[in-house]
């Protein structure tokens, strides 16, 4: 699916359809930070959802906020998208108090949620004249727009039936679309390919990079390691509430060692044996992985793994494969915060567990 430049507000919609394709408003000078955010917090009652939050978004890219079900990524975003106020801090937004100047910001953004905002009881095509209208396109215009953005996303054959028959992921590009009615310099993608499928997942990353390729920003929130991977130039890993690491993908896979060793074994019975002798081979905690028969360990001294395979076969412990490589932005997550970062469940080596909370 190739989304086309005039459907993202790069060029005009036609030559007889008049409409803005950028957001109206006044525009601040430009620079080359998105969004400016120092110690931005956020208190329902007792509970802190976000706590001291830094957060400095460079113009013209994807931004990733990585974290956990509960790590305050949404909470963030309604912050910034000025949808609450926040307790404490403060924050920026194309240059734009978030709290004194919050309808600047609003004239300048869109926000797409974890669920569609859109009438089910409406086809798709009624639901994008709907918005044009209110966004001030005439008649005829709302309708060249709302067609234009039915055809850039692949949804032209399905634009006459109610939005309540469309699957996950035409729902998904449908609320996307409805977002870009009118281009904003800024949009919040709050974990938008949760509980899609790969094809459609792979489509939405498209539509997230036409997006930049024409201009706009995207501060991107997901609990999917891959797509952080695949889409953002720099990622914020976040959890309870706070900012714990932040850089580019490989930045952060460089920070919790030079590599990941994987090691499958012939016999899953002889991992607990191939668990001890490479813990104490490498020098390094060993993780025990779902497949019973995997074992990986993180090291920061490749020249030990020669070594260690050489322990393991002299034990007669036999390996079908193994591999050495960058870990993965998983393995990075489970190393700053002792849990994986889908769920927030404890993902420790065995022995690190015990005591901890």
């Amino acid at each position: 699916m190739t989304v086309p430049a005039s459907a993202l507000g790069a060029a005009p919609v036609s030559a007889t359809v008049a409409a803005p394709t950028r957001r109206s408003g006044p525009r601040p000078p430009a620079a080359d930070t998105a969004i400016e955010a120092t110690g931005l917090t956020k208190r329902f009652g007792a509970t802190t959802a976000v706590d001291g939050l830094d957060l400095a978004v460079p113009a013209g890219t994807v931004y990733g906020v990585l974290g956990p079900n509960g790590a305050g990524k949404t909470t963030a975003i309604r912050m910034l998208a000025t949808l609450i106020p926040p307790t404490g801090g403060s924050a920026r937004v194309l240059g734009h108090d978030i709290v004194a100047e919050a309808d600047a910001v609003r004239s300048r953004v869109s926000l797409t949620g974890q669920f569609a905002s859109l009438d089910e009881d409406l086809s798709g095509w009624e639901n994008l004249v709907l918005l044009c209208r209110l966004w001030g396109y005439r008649g005829r215009q709302a309708k060249a727009r709302a067609g234009e953005l039915l055809d850039a996303f692949g949804l032209a054959d399905a634009a006459a039936r109610q939005v309540k028959t469309y699957s996950g992921g035409m729902r998904r590009r449908l609320d996307i679309a409805a977002s870009i009615v009118v281009t904003p310099d800024l949009i919040f993608l709050d974990e938008p390919t949760t509980g899609l499928d790969p094809r459609s997942r792979n489509q939405v990353w498209e539509i997230v990079r036409a997006l930049v390729a024409a201009g706009t920003t995207v501060l991107l929130t997901t609990q999917y390691l891959d797509e952080a991977d695949q889409l953002a130039d720099r990622i914020a890993v976040i959890d309870h509430g706070r900012v714990i690491a932040e850089g580019s993908s490989s930045e952060l896979k460089a920070s919790v060692g030079s590599g990941t060793l994987h090691v499958r074994l012939r016999e899953p019975a002889q991992r607990p044996l191939a668990e001890r002798l490479l813990a104490s081979a490498l020098a390094a905690p060993v993780r025990l992985e779902a497949d019973p028969a995997t074992l990986s360990a993180r090291i920061s001294d490749a020249g030990r793994v020669a070594a260690a395979l050489a322990e393991l076969d002299r034990a007669g412990v036999a390996v079908t494969t193994f591999s050495l490589g960058q870990p993965s932005l998983d393995e990075v997550f489970l190393a700053l915060t002792g849990h994986t970062a889908r769920n927030g469940d404890s993902a420790q080596p065995r022995g690190a567990q015990e005591g901890h909370r």
